[in-house]
């Protein structure tokens, strides 16, 4: 990608939401992996947070670029985190996968302790990666990233 070219060019919200992931996280990465097997519809892109797509999303809709314990959904013009993220991706999902839609009735500070709960010992439980790795050819098209092509 050149210096000057703009990160989020390619990237449409409205059109693909985007999920933000830890890039060393050895847990995202699986959840990815998931994602992209049950999102029949192909509608997501995925992001790492630190990737210049990632920083830019983050940057524009005014959150921390150096968190790496969130995941960030960015659908439209609306950006939601941790919990509620995670939820309303399930919801995009197909069956029994959208029922977890219902966890959105359990108040919102029990659901995000329980997110950092387990955001806290991901590395630990999970492990982790040194770098961001470069995504299978057959999911690279799913990444909002295209410096990984």
């Amino acid at each position: 990608m050149a210096e000057d070219a703009d990160p989020l060019a390619d990237v449409d919200p409205h059109r693909h939401p985007v999920i933000l992931f830890d890039g060393v996280c050895n847990l995202c990465h699986r959840t990815i992996r998931f994602l992209v097997r049950h999102d029949d519809a192909g509608v997501f892109r995925f992001a790492p947070l630190d990737s210049p797509v990632g920083q830019a999303l983050l940057r524009e809709r005014g959150l921390p670029t150096a968190d790496h314990d969130s995941f960030v959904l960015v659908e439209g013009d609306e950006t939601y985190r941790k919990s509620t993220a995670a939820l309303r991706v399930a919801r995009r999902l197909g069956l029994p996968w959208r029922l977890a839609w219902a966890g959105r009735w359990l108040p919102l500070g029990v659901r995000d302790a329980v997110y950092d709960l387990v955001a806290e010992y991901r590395y630990d439980v999970f492990g982790k990666k040194d770098a961001c790795e470069v995504p299978e050819p057959e999911v690279r098209e799913r990444f909002a990233e295209r410096a990984l092509e």
